[in-house]
Order: C-alpha cells, then structure tokens, then sequence
C-alpha cells in the first residue's frame, strides 16, 4: 500500500501519566512487558523508556493482554544482541491530550538516514564503510503565522521550556508516525509577496521513529 502526505495531520502532546514501572520487558515478537496494575487499552499511545537503546524514548501502540502485562504492538525484540536479556526494564507513560499543530504549509525531515563508520585496513587500498546506526532524525514543519493563535502560543512557551512532547503524524489511509522529543517554534515570519506569512517548527526526535500502517 502507498501513503501520501497530502491531508496530513501533525500532533503534539505535553500531557504523560504518571509512571508505571516495567519490571520485566521479554525478547519475544512482539515484546511483552510486566508493569503492576497498567491500566492500558488496546491501542493506547505509550511512551517507554528503557534499558534497550533500540526502545528508549520512543512512543509505541500497546495491545492490553492482562491487567498486568501488555506488548509493544509490532516490536520485535528475539535478538539478544541488540536486546539483551534481562536489560530491557524501565517505565512506561500513557500519552493522551493530543493538539494539532495549525496551519502547516511544509513537512521536511533530515536524518534518520544510515550512519557509516570508515575502516581503512593497512592491507587494503580500499577503506570500507561499515553501517553503526542512525544518524539524529529532526522534523522541520512550515507554519501559518498566526500571533493570535492560542496553539502558536502554547508552542512558543513549550520551545522556551525545552519541554519534551510526544508527536503524532496521523496520514490519510490509516497511517500513524510516532516520536518523542525537543519543539522550538520561530516567532519572526518568513515572508514574500504572494505567499502566506510563515514560521519554522524545530522538532528534534530522542528515540525512534515507530510507524504503523493500516
């Protein structure tokens, strides 16, 4: 299935529950985590934060299987490489209160590509990349200029904070796009003639990206 961005909706939130220990995260497909008395639906938007780097700071979809365990919808965590064993523990918060961010004009990403690291062994006149992880991913959106605009507001105060949020991109034909990290949105406008007055969002992501398709 193709997904378009045309008709996209971008959300934030400031607004986690309070934490519930995960005392156990297991290396299964997905992975299940053991949190006391969770309290989470099917299809809650949870934020964890884990022992397991690949886990960390990242917002998942949950699928509630007893009052004490749920799994981390499409997560697989069997390589003990990556995963190691026992190492997985951490919290989990409930996301809820979402706002859309108005006006958007532009969605760019940079980042979030492949980071290389170069070898160059002595007994070779080739040097090789070898693949070592991601580089940082950072989200710049183009808004609507809007002074009055009680979200425009909301945002400035949430940038001069540095208050991490929860983000939500939410694209037509039932695509979902989830991170966790820093806004700082622009207070003087970009402006042309013949075009819409305009301000640059900053959003730098700490964890993964987590998509889900329909």
């Amino acid at each position: 299935m193709y997904y378009f961005p045309e008709g996209s909706k971008f959300y934030y939130s400031t607004t986690f529950a309070a934490a519930k220990v995960v005392s156990a995260l297991s290396n299964a497909d997905p992975a299940v985590a053991s949190a006391t008395a969770h309290g989470y639906s099917d299809d809650a938007e949870v934020l964890i934060k884990s022992g397991w780097d690949d886990i960390n700071e990242s917002v998942f979809k949950v699928d509630q299987l007893t009052a004490d365990t749920f799994s981390l919808m499409d997560q697989d965590t069997t390589d003990v490489n990556w995963y190691p064993a026992g190492t997985g523990t951490g919290t989990a918060q409930l996301v809820s209160s979402w706002t859309e961010i108005p006006q958007i004009l532009t969605l760019d990403n940079s980042g979030g590509d492949v980071k290389y690291g170069t070898v160059s062994p002595l007994s070779k006149r080739n040097a090789i990349n070898v693949p070592i992880g991601l580089n940082p991913e950072t989200l710049t959106l183009t808004i609507g200029h809007d002074p009055a605009n009680a979200t425009y507001k909301a945002m400035l105060k949430i940038g001069r904070a540095r208050t991490l949020c929860a983000f939500k991109q939410v694209i037509p034909g039932g695509g979902v796009t989830y991170g966790y990290g820093y806004m700082i949105t622009s207070e003087r406008a970009k402006q042309s003639a013949g075009n819409a007055n305009s301000v640059p969002v900053g959003i730098s992501i700490q964890g993964r990206s987590i998509s889900y398709g329909a």
